[in-house]
């Protein structure tokens, strides 16, 4: 675990409890609950068993993830985030949001079961305080209501999205709708997305 210790500062700080690399994307793996370690290896292809072993290691030390047993039937050892670890759910979020600027369209092959909920719980969370929002997005399908995403279709949805990934990451991102159909509240959908667009816009304190 790399430390700063010649400076006091809590950047710094932070960095040294996770700012190494790969430590993020298990906090990220176990922002969806507990995890065995082979969960963890095939949700973060390329990482070899011994750095995750050691992210495992240092996350434990730094207070952020702990491991425990499952409950019978079960009866699994598993990894899951301590308090302080889901306290670092709004700073996923805003580095995701922020890095999906520059991202780019996914790749086809790229996206995993489950992601749209994900995608949704980050993007249009913190914006969609009103109405109920469902995606159909390929074959992956979620909601977002008061605020909260979840999986699947939501009944008597105000406005129902289906498109594709890249029609996905357009709407969002770019504001476009080519490849999108929206069934619904079409003005209920601009808000949001302009919304979520807003949110992106720098801010300068000086």
């Amino acid at each position: 675990m790399k430390r700063y210790d010649d400076q006091y500062c809590p950047i710094a700080h932070s960095l040294g409890l996770v700012g190494e690399r790969w430590s993020l994307l298990v906090v990220r793996e176990l922002m969806q609950g507990p995890r065995r370690y082979t969960d963890l290896v095939d949700g973060m292809p390329g990482i070899g068993t011994n750095i995750l072993a050691s992210r495992l290691k240092d996350l434990e030390a730094g207070g952020i993830v702990r491991k425990t047993k499952l409950p019978p039937p079960a009866a699994s050892m598993v990894y899951e985030l301590t308090p302080c670890g889901h306290d670092l759910r709004p700073v996923l979020h805003e580095l995701a949001r922020w890095g999906a600027r520059t991202l780019g369209p996914p790749p086809a092959d790229a996206l995993r079961p489950g992601w749209l909920k994900n995608a949704l719980q980050i993007a249009l969370s913190p914006v969609a305080n009103e109405g109920r929002l469902a995606f159909r997005v390929g074959e992956e399908e979620a909601s977002v209501v008061d605020g909260e995403s979840s999986a699947g279709i939501v009944e008597d949805a105000d406005v129902l999205v289906e498109t594709d990934a890249t029609g996905f990451y357009h709407l969002l991102v770019e504001r476009r709708l080519e490849g999108v159909r929206v069934e619904g509240d079409a003005e209920l959908l601009e808000r949001v997305v302009n919304a979520v667009a807003s949110a992106r816009e720098p801010v300068s304190a000086y």
